[in-house]
């Protein structure tokens, strides 16, 4: 026996250099994606569970999901792109859609277009704008910011009012509704934080307008569905329907302490209501109100953000292959991102799945998910141009203004002077 041990040990020796061989060529073929995004919670947990589907089926990949501050991501893709090197910078990136375009001009050869590779036709018409610069699209759409009403039951019935009468309404008509419930109630129609222009926002977009035209030229002074907004913000503020907030914290509580009867919003604040426990059975969700010109809809959107490919990443084609697999086609992956996270993706065939059909017992068995997928998909697309947080300061240093009753045409002015003297 130890004779024929010995007269094996080459050959032995031979097989172990021949698997080390092996899993050293593996080692170098393995292929590590980096991701940079914000909030554990949401974006990162559901890029990793996208990560670790993928992996499934591409076992030579994997997917690092790195979490920073939103604040954080944004400093060091500024960073890092002006530096021109691609040194030090991710293979994909999360981008606010708003702060999309300023990325796309300010670095145009920056990010790895995906135009050809990516069936963009499958996504709603907003998002795929938001990532357009010329005749070449850049990004995977993500989550939806899209909007929608969510309103107290009890505190509407108690006023008069059934749910059925908050379908399809006028903003003037949501006014005149908040003005009987408080006489009711002694509850306001709404939370508003005056140094936020986020409701301004959800109103342009409803009419297919925004602070900018098709070319990200500034449309100010002559901009029906701005001024509109402006109007009826302004309406509401005099009507004194509203209970005043300050900061995110502080707005968020205006609804989940049942100060207000009524929560205009993107549906990513679902969460945040289906919390309040002991107000389960109590809300209802209804579209937006629509703004009363021409053009008005009651489907709008805020916030959303989308995934990014570096052009200089050498794992280009993999990272993008990665997102066309899982966001741009993998129907499953979004019905398991909506039960278990609430992110209503933009991929539109997902509204076909299971997860959007459920009742949900929290708002008395309606089917929330299946509405907000309905609305999404009649969102006005708009150009959200390079400037929209500057837009935005402007509009909020107006809003006292509005608040006391000041002159609509006046605040357009001098909006329209403020913003172009921080652009230039």
């Amino acid at each position: 026996m130890r004779h024929f041990l010995r007269a094996l040990r080459p050959q032995l020796a031979g097989v172990a250099l021949a698997g080390a061989s092996l899993l050293a060529v593996a080692a170098a073929e393995a292929k590590d994606i980096t991701v940079w995004c914000w909030d554990p919670n949401f974006n990162v947990a559901i890029m990793k569970e996208a990560g670790e589907r993928y992996a499934k089926a591409h076992p030579d990949v994997h997917v690092n999901v790195v979490d920073f501050a939103k604040a954080d991501v944004e400093q060091k893709l500024q960073t890092g792109l002006s530096a021109g090197t691609g040194a030090g910078l991710p293979d994909i990136v999360l981008i606010e859609d708003y702060g999309a375009q300023k990325y796309l001009q300010s670095f145009p050869d920056a990010f790895a277009p995906m135009s050809g590779k990516v069936d963009y036709s499958g996504f709603a018409p907003y998002k795929v704008k938001v990532m357009t610069v010329g005749d070449k699209v850049y990004g995977m759409p993500f989550d939806s910011g899209v909007t929608g009403m969510y309103f107290r039951k009890d505190y509407l019935e108690a006023a008069g009012f059934k749910p059925e009468d908050m379908q399809n309404i006028t903003w003037d008509r949501f006014i005149e509704i908040g003005k009987q419930v408080e006489a009711k109630t002694s509850k306001k129609m709404i939370g508003i934080d005056p140094n936020d222009a986020g409701i301004v926002r959800i109103m342009m977009q409803s009419a297919g307008g925004w602070y900018f035209d098709k070319d990200g030229n500034p449309t100010i002074t002559g901009n029906p569905a701005l001024k509109a907004s402006l109007e009826t913000l302004g309406k509401m503020m005099n009507a004194g329907i509203y209970k005043p907030a300050a900061g995110w914290a502080n707005w968020v509580s205006t609804f989940t302490s049942g100060d207000v009867a009524a929560v205009v919003t993107g549906v990513w604040i679902t969460g945040t209501v289906k919390a309040q426990a002991d107000q389960s059975g109590k809300w209802g969700v209804a579209p937006i109100p629509a703004l009363s010109i021409d053009g008005a809809t009651h489907q709008s959107n805020l916030g959303g953000s989308s995934w990014y490919v570096l052009a200089s990443s050498p794992q280009k084609d993999d990272a993008i292959d990665f997102l066309n697999e899982t966001y741009g086609k993998d129907v499953d992956f979004y019905q398991k991102i909506l039960q278990d996270r609430g992110a209503v993706g933009s991929l539109l065939v997902a509204r076909q799945g299971p997860a959007y059909g459920q009742a949900d017992a929290f708002f008395g068995g309606a089917k929330v998910w299946e509405s907000f997928a309905d609305w999404l998909a009649k969102i006005p697309p708009v150009s959200y141009g390079t400037y929209t947080n500057e837009a935005d300061a402007a509009v909020i240093a107006q809003i006292p203004s509005l608040a006391k009753g000041g002159s609509v045409d006046d605040a357009l002015k001098a909006i329209e002077a403020q913003l172009k003297t921080q652009i230039q």
